[in-house]
């Protein structure tokens, strides 16, 4: 099997936060691969949306045997299993309050732009926060 780089945005801004970064590491180390790197974890508000609850948002980068769209379905797993739920955004917002949100923003240096998946994800270079996410 070949082992493929990844590197995933992760965000929160519902419930004890840092707990939810933890159990996603956690979850992604035990059901898709070895993180290798963590960012730091930086504090900011939301984008898209209007909450009173800050995020929190920590970039890792891994590596797993799975291929991408794999990637994507386990990804969606831990999501739900960490209790994400998938609600309407209100009126001209795009986004709602999640307790963990997973973006794959590279995987390997492959270009990909299906309906299901965007390979580099496009907030890479529409989001100034994540260039604010430095691997240690």
């Amino acid at each position: 099997m070949s082992q493929n780089k990844a590197i995933l945005l992760l965000g929160t801004n519902l419930g004890n936060k840092n707990k939810n970064l933890e159990l996603a590491k956690f979850l992604i180390s035990k059901e898709i691969g070895i993180v290798i790197k963590e960012s730091n974890i930086l504090k900011n508000e939301a984008i898209g949306f209007t909450t009173s609850n800050l995020f929190l948002n920590q970039k890792i980068e891994l590596v797993t045997e799975l291929s991408p769209f794999n990637l994507l379905k386990i990804i969606k797993e831990i999501e739900q299993k960490m209790g994400r739920i998938y609600t309407k955004p209100l009126i001209n917002e795009i986004y709602v309050d999640r307790i963990i949100d997973i973006d794959i923003l590279f995987f390997n240096s492959i270009t990909l732009d299906s309906n299901r998946l965007k390979i580099p994800h496009h907030q890479v270079y529409t989001r100034e926060f994540i260039k604010s996410l430095i691997f240690f």
